[in-house]
Order: structure tokens, then sequence, then C-alpha cells
């Protein structure tokens, strides 16, 4: 199975989290010695998105302020390459094409952000798009996917399933902005209801969750 793994930035990096890093190093390295193909997409947390503050502070423009994130966030997928050691690329792709030469040789991706005017939920949306992914798994900060932001409303539920069509009536933010935050983008949303990419998202702070997504087993929230 090729299994796109999309890495929350909160997740493994606010604050930066030399512990929760391995334990995703250990988890990709164990979906690839099942005989799946695997590809991870990293996102740059609160780290990317105070970059994004200074960049405004800068007066710099939307495009600059999302370079800023986007390197904030191959720094991340670096440390995830440094980690896997053979089993990598040995480098952080940044383009598609890298990323699926490196697949193709039966290594492990890990990417960062790819180019402004996108979060890292669309990079995972576009590798699975080009390699022709059988499922994308998304490990979060929050469980699944709500009604309403569980943070902000008590009585918010959570939804074990729902459609792609029904996914993008339940988020604020309609198109992509420098420092967007919410469980899927507008942009991924779109790629992959149109590829119609298997999608779960569940709590990525234990990857016992993504093992459990992997095996078919019901945990978070599956999109069709």
């Amino acid at each position: 199975m090729k299994v796109i793994v999309r890495v929350g930035g909160s997740v493994v990096g606010s604050p930066l989290d030399a512990s929760m890093i391995n334990r995703y190093v250990t988890f990709l390295k164990d979906l690839k010695n099942q005989g799946h193909e695997v590809a991870a997409v990293v996102g740059g947390g609160s780290l990317a998105r105070e970059f994004i503050k200074v960049a405004a502070g800068l007066c710099l423009d939307e495009t600059r302020r999302d370079w800023a994130a986007i390197h904030v966030s191959r720094l991340f997928a670096q440390l995830f390459v440094l980690g896997l050691g053979d089993a990598g690329c040995g480098t952080v792709p940044t383009t598609l094409d890298e990323a699926q030469a490196c697949m193709n040789r039966g290594k492990i991706v890990v990417m960062g952000g790819l180019r402004p005017g996108m979060t890292t939920d669309t990079v995972a949306a576009l590798v699975g798009e080009r390699v022709k992914a059988d499922l994308l798994v998304k490990g979060s900060n929050v469980d699944g996917i709500y009604t309403k932001d569980p943070r902000k409303f008590s009585d918010a539920k959570k939804l074990d399933a729902l459609k792609f069509e029904e996914l993008a009536n339940l988020f604020d933010e309609k198109q992509h902005k420098a420092g967007i935050n919410q469980v899927i983008d507008p942009e991924a949303v779109r790629i992959l209801a149109k590829i119609k990419l298997k999608t779960m998202v569940v709590d990525g702070y234990d990857t016992a969750n993504l093992v459990f997504a992997v095996e078919g087993r019901r945990v978070g929230t599956v999109i069709t």
C-alpha cells in the first residue's frame, strides 16, 4: 500500500520534541519494513507561525511570509531525514518529481513545504495524487474532525466518518493565507475530493493511532 503520512508540526514541533520525532521515525521505518511505500510531509507548527509574524513585522508580503514558514517545515523534515539514515532519501525533496524519484528508489520520502500559496496539507495531497496513494493519514493535535472547533466550543461533537463534500462546510477558512491553522486546509480538501484519496485524521501524539489507521481499524475520523 502507498501511504502518505502528514505529520502535524504542532505535534512534533510545538515545542520541538526529539522523542516525538524519534517515535515518528520508528513508525515510518516500521511501515516500510511491512512492505508499504511511504512518504511523509511535516508541518512547521508554532515556530513557522512565529516566523510568519516576524516576516509580517518586517512588512514582507504574503509570498515571503509563506517562504519563511516553508523553510521552517523543511528544517523539521531534515531532522526526520537524518533520523531515517539509509532508509530515507538523504535530502528533503523540494519538488514532486524529486519525491516520486525517491519513492521509486524504495526510500522513505520526507518533505516540508513546496511553494507559497499552499500549506503542508496541500503538499501531502499533491504527493498522494502524484504517486497514486491508497491512504493519507494525518497525525494531528486533535483526535479527529469535529462539528466545531473543540478548543472553542464545549458542545463540539467528533465525527467518526464524513464525505469530502461535507468537510468543506465545517471549516471557516475557504482559501489559503500564510499561517492558516485548521485541521485540513481548503486547497487540500479540494484536491483530496478530486482524487478521492481516503484520508484519516487521528490524534498524532500517539503513533499507535497512525498504525491503527494503516491497519484499517476504526480510529479518529475517516474521510472518503
